[in-house]
């Protein structure tokens, strides 16, 4: 398959690099379950590993699904483009650079808007970090709202189908960093996020949650003060467990306590807003929910 191809169907993308991800899975299994050289959180158990293949897959099909729909709207935005871009590599370039900053602001605002919370947190919902990890992901990103994020390129004037592609490409690197296996990356770690950067991300820790959000570059959470190294061990998971490995429990945990939350006696307007779009630490006061991590 050539890039021409990929680029017209960009939902290939992960596909092509499934091999290059299942490589790794097996050398960190090996390293940490065979080789027992990885922290036990880094080890690969049978029933997560199913529960965050099952989770791939339906997030997989839904994004497919959404993405019929989702085309069209970007489309008809497409025509009221800005500017006329033709993709080369210095419009590559700038593409790849503003939308990782805009994943930046989409995943700053899944940690900070309960709504979006309810799907984001299912990729946080596991108390171990391995490469499986990456693959948690929920089918309920497009009801969340993750693709509006990535409107503001389109009307700048990108192609929608090199949009698509590079969000993907985006996602597709951040695999490498879910892992125990690599300490530090030395001068790298100053401007892209890292395996450490991301173990913090990962953190129930108090003085990690709700740090490190970037998606490859780190910069932007230096520029706008979510930046937190990695000094002690991090504590995987979040700080209202799911304590299950069915992935339909996982993904609708959050959002079943929310809309039970939402939908109680008694409480204004103003104080159902806020269970459904402050955050999670925040939505709690008028109604029984947990702080996000």
């Amino acid at each position: 398959m050539d890039l021409n191809s990929i680029i017209n169907h960009p939902e290939m993308l992960l596909l092509v690099l499934a091999p290059v991800f299942f490589f790794c899975f097996f050398l960190e299994w090996y390293l940490g379950d065979k080789r027992q050289k990885l922290p036990q959180s880094a080890r690969y158990h049978k029933a997560e590993v199913f529960c965050n293949m099952c989770l791939a897959g339906m997030h997989q099909v839904t994004d497919i699904l959404a993405g019929l729909l989702i085309a069209k709207v970007y489309l008809v935005l497409f025509g009221w483009k800005l500017f006329d871009i033709q993709m080369g590599m210095l419009s590559f370039i700038i593409l790849m650079v503003l939308q990782d900053f805009f994943y930046y602001w989409f995943h700053r605002a899944s940690h900070r808007i309960r709504w979006m919370w309810a799907a984001h947190v299912v990729h946080h919902s596991s108390e171990n970090m391995n490469f499986s990890t990456a693959f948690r992901q929920s089918l309920m990103y497009p009801l969340a709202g993750m693709w509006l994020f990535w409107v503001p390129l389109v009307i700048i004037g990108f192609d929608p189908n090199w949009v698509v592609f590079v969000v993907l490409l985006n996602l597709g690197l951040q695999f490498f960093v879910h892992t125990q296996a690599i300490k530090s990356l030395g001068p790298f770690e100053l401007i892209f996020n890292t395996p450490s950067h991301h173990r913090v991300h990962h953190g129930q820790n108090p003085q990690y949650i709700d740090k490190n959000y970037a998606g490859v570059l780190i910069i932007w959470d230096k520029l706008f003060g979510t930046f937190e190294a990695e000094k002690e061990t991090v504590i995987y998971g979040i700080t209202k467990p799911v304590n299950s490995f069915n992935p339909f429990t996982v993904s609708f945990a959050e959002w079943r306590d929310m809309l039970s939350d939402v939908t109680q006696s008694g409480l204004s307007l103003k104080q159902r807003f806020t269970v459904l779009f402050s955050p999670p630490a925040q939505a709690d006061k008028p109604a029984k929910t947990g702080k996000a991590s």
